[in-house]
C-alpha cells in the first residue's frame, strides 16, 4: 500500500474559490453489507493511491480494508466509525468520507453528511433501497445532498435494472438517469453500455477484484456481433429510458430531485472508473456554506472550519485524540492560530495531518472542501467552529440523536477508577455514547445512552482496550425518551417507571419504560412540561 498522496502535487492556487472548483467532498451510504467499504478501497485503488485492494470482510488470510481499522471493524467485517480518505485524481482532491452502514451508528452518520457535498448511494442489486438506506437518503434529502446511485455485486444473481430503477423513483421520489446500462442480467454480467458514447464496456476478471480490472471498449456494431441478443436488449431498454425521461439533466441532479445511475461490481472494480469519472466530472464543487444565523459564509472569506468528528486510537503507540475539521472558507496553513468559536479562546493548529484511513501525513495548506485532522485537539468537540480573523462565525451545531437504549456503566476494578471516568468522559466527547448522569445514581455509576445497543460493545471494548478499565453494563428498561423542559419537576419523575438523567448540554432528560408509562404519568400529573427530544447541539 502506498503512503498518502500529496494532494498539492498536481499545483495549486492558493486561491480559495479556484481551489475550491477542484475539491470533491462526498460520502457513501448504503445498508449493512451493500458493499460499502470495498467500493470505498476500489475508488482509492483505480485513483492508483493503493496498489492492491484489501480482501473482503471476512476471508481469512486477508488483509482488511484501509477506511476499517478499528479492531471490532475487522474482527465483525463491518463499519463501525466513520472513516476520511483524500487524495487527488485527475487535477481533482477527493475527500472521500466512508461511514458506518449499521443503524446502530447513525449518529456517526449523520455527523458525516454535514461536512459533504454529495453522497454515493450504494444499492445491493438483489435487496434494492434498504431500511438504513432509506433512512440516510433522508438525511441526504433533509439537507439537500445531491446523490449519485451505484447499483452493486451485478455480478451476482439479483433483480432486473428495471425493476431497480422504478423502485428508486417510487420509493424515494428521485428520477433515475442511468448513465450506463448492465449488459446481461445480474450474475451473467458481460459489461455495460455506456449510454452517452453508445459504445460497450467490457471488463476483464481480475484475482478477486484485488487489481485494476482491465477494460475494453467496442462499438455498437462491433458489441453486437460480439455480445449479440443481450447487446440488442440492453440497447432498446436505453431507448426505453430516453423515451421515459432518463437522460442525464445535471440540472435536476444538482437540485436533488434525479440521481445519476451507474451498474458494477466493487469487488470486482467493474464500473468503479466511471463512478470515479462522474463524481469528478458532475460532483458538485464547495459552495458558500451558512452559518448559525443562515448568512453564507463566502469562499474567499478567512479561513473557517467546524469539527465533525472526533477520534481516538488511531494509533495506538500514542493514543492521539484526532478531530475531523471540513474547511469551510479561505485558507488552512498549519500552525496558524485560529479562534475557537464556542471559548473565544485562541487555537493553535501546530499538528495537523492529512488522513488516509489510518494513515496519516503532514498537511501545510489545505482549501474548502478538505477534511483536516487537528492532533490533540482535547479542546474541540462535535460541531465546534474554528475560524481566523474578523468578523466571528460559528456554523449550526450537530444535533444529537435521541437515545433508545440505556445502560448503567459500573468499573470491575475500581483501582482502575480515574483511568474509567477518564475514558467514559472521551466516549462522550467522541459522541460514542452520550453519557448521562443521575442525581441518585452518582458520579461513579454515569448512565451511557445509545441509538443502537451496538454502541454498547464499542464502548465497553474501547474502555478495556485503551483504558485497560474493563466495565459492567447494567440494562435499564427504559425506550421512551422527553425533554423535561422544567427541571423543577424531578421528584415527579422518581417513579419505579420512569427516570430522570442529566445531558452534558444542560438538557433534562425524562426517561419511561413505554408509552403506556408515559400516559400514566402524564395523566397523575397534567402539569409536566414534557416535550419531543429535538435536535439539542452537545457543543
Amino acid at each position: 500500500m502506498s503512503a498518502v498522496t500529496d494532494t498539492h502535487a498536481v499545483g495549486h492556487t492558493g486561491n480559495p474559490g479556484q481551489e475550491a472548483a477542484r475539491r470533491r467532498t462526498f460520502a457513501v451510504i448504503s445498508h449493512p453489507d451493500a458493499g460499502k467499504s470495498t467500493l470505498t478501497e476500489a475508488l482509492a485503488l483505480h485513483a492508483r493511491v493503493i496498489s492492491e485492494a484489501g480482501a473482503v470482510h471476512g476471508k481469512a488470510g486477508r488483509r482488511g480494508v484501509v477506511s476499517d481499522w478499528l479492531d471490532m471493524e475487522r474482527t465483525r467485517g463491518i463499519s463501525i466509525t466513520s472513516a476520511a480518505l483524500q487524495f487527488s485524481y485527475d487535477d481533482c482532491v477527493i475527500n472521500l468520507l466512508d461511514t458506518p452502514g449499521h443503524a446502530d451508528f447513525s449518529e456517526d452518520t449523520y455527523r458525516v453528511l454535514s461536512a459533504v457535498d454529495s453522497a454515493v448511494m450504494l444499492l445491493d442489486a438483489a435487496k434494492g433501497l434498504e431500511p438504513q438506506t432509506l433512512k440516510l437518503f433522508d438525511v441526504c434529502r433533509h439537507r439537500g445532498i445531491p446523490v449519485i446511485t451505484f447499483i452493486n455485486k451485478w455480478d451476482r444473481p439479483g433483480r432486473e435494472a428495471l425493476e431497480l430503477c422504478d423502485e428508486i423513483s417510487e420509493r424515494i421520489g428521485l428520477r433515475p438517469m442511468p448513465l450506463t446500462w448492465p449488459v446481461g442480467e445480474s450474475g451473467h454480467f458481460h459489461g455495460v453500455l455506456d449510454r452517452e458514447s453508445g459504445d460497450f464496456v467490457g471488463y476483464e476478471r481480475t484475482d478477486a477484484g484485488a487489481h485494476l480490472a482491465a477494460e475494453r471498449r467496442l462499438d455498437a456494431e462491433q458489441a453486437a456481433a460480439e455480445v449479440g441478443a443481450e447487446w440488442q436488449q440492453a440497447t432498446e431498454e436505453s431507448e426505453l429510458l430516453s423515451a421515459s425521461g432518463g437522460d442525464l439533466d445535471e440540472a435536476a441532479f444538482h437540485a436533488a430531485t434525479a440521481t445519476p445511475v451507474l451498474f458494477g461490481s466493487a469487488v470486482r472494480n467493474f464500473g468503479v472508473g466511471q463512478l470515479l469519472d462522474l463524481l469528478v466530472r458532475l460532483a458538485p464543487q464547495p459552495g458558500p456554506r451558512p452559518d448559525a444565523g443562515g448568512t453564507p459564509r463566502e469562499l474567499e472569506a478567512p479561513f473557517s472550519a467546524f469539527v465533525f468528528k472526533v477520534q481516538t486510537g488511531m494509533d495506538p503507540a500514542h493514543r492521539d485524540r484526532v478531530a475531523f475539521a471540513r474547511v469551510c472558507s479561505g485558507e488552512f496553513e498549519r500552525g496558524m492560530v485560529a479562534t475557537h468559536a464556542a471559548t473565544g479562546k485562541p487555537f493553535a493548529t501546530k499538528y495537523a495531518q492529512q488522513v488516509f484511513g489510518q494513515q496519516r501525513d503532514t498537511v501545510e495548506t489545505a482549501y474548502p472542501g478538505d477534511v483536516v485532522g487537528l492532533v490533540n485537539a482535547s479542546a474541540l468537540g462535535v460541531g465546534d467552529t474554528l475560524y481566523n480573523g474578523k468578523p466571528a462565525v460559528e456554523f449550526p451545531g450537530i444535533p444529537s440523536f435521541a437515545p433508545e437504549h440505556f445502560a448503567v456503566a459500573r468499573t470491575t476494578d475500581p483501582g482502575r477508577s480515574k483511568q474509567f471516568r477518564r475514558g467514559i468522559e472521551q466516549l462522550s466527547q467522541e459522541g460514542v455514547v452520550q453519557v448521562l448522569h443521575s442525581e441518585t445514581r452518582g458520579e461513579g455509576a454515569p448512565v451511557l445512552a445509545a441509538v443502537g445497543p451496538m454502541q454498547f460493545d464499542v464502548a465497553t471494548q474501547r474502555l478495556e482496550s485503551e483504558f485497560r478499565s474493563p466495565i459492567e453494563l447494567e440494562r435499564l428498561p427504559y425506550h421512551v425518551v422527553r425533554l423535561l423542559g422544567d427541571p423543577r419537576q424531578r421528584s415527579m419523575l422518581r417513579t419505579r417507571t420512569s427516570e430522570v438523567f442529566d445531558r452534558p448540554d444542560g438538557s433534562v432528560l425524562a426517561v419511561f419504560t413505554d408509552n403506556l408509562a408515559l400516559r400514566t404519568t402524564l395523566r397523575l400529573h397534567p402539569e409536566l412540561d414534557l416535550h419531543h427530544v429535538v435536535a439539542a447541539t452537545e457543543h
